[in-house]
């Protein structure tokens, strides 16, 4: 079975630069979950773009200007938004932050290294 290791301690795990003042941690998966920690740099952002996997994100810090299908919504930390599988949805780093995103099933293209990047700078 896919999987991590049962404890993933942040020493020890490597944060992969996505470009665009944007970085990506993966925290523990296996087949069914997977949670990931991204951090922004302010102006940073997510594109629209869309996936299968159900996700849920917490913002642990920073303030966010998220759009979800066709509602958009400004978000600090301790919020959450729950995307539903295959809509289009983004996010506007408006103050240094860190996401939280859980995904169902895993993003096997996270571990493959075939996802395609959406990150970037505002212009």
């Amino acid at each position: 079975m896919m999987e991590s290791k049962t404890f993933l301690l942040e020493n020890e795990m490597k944060w992969e630069e996505l470009g665009g003042g944007v970085s990506r941690q993966i925290t523990g998966f296996n087949t069914q979950i997977m949670m990931v920690k991204v951090k922004f740099n302010k102006g940073s952002i997510g594109s629209p773009h869309h996936h299968f996997h159900s996700q849920t994100t917490y913002v642990a810090a920073g303030t966010f200007e998220f759009t979800v299908g066709e509602e958009k919504q400004l978000i600090q930390q301790g919020d959450a938004v729950y995307i539903k599988p295959n809509i289009l949805h983004s996010a506007l780093c408006i103050e240094e932050g860190l996401l939280i995103d859980v995904f169902s099933p895993v993003r096997e293209d996270f571990l493959d290294g075939t996802a395609v990047s959406y990150f970037g700078n505002k212009k």
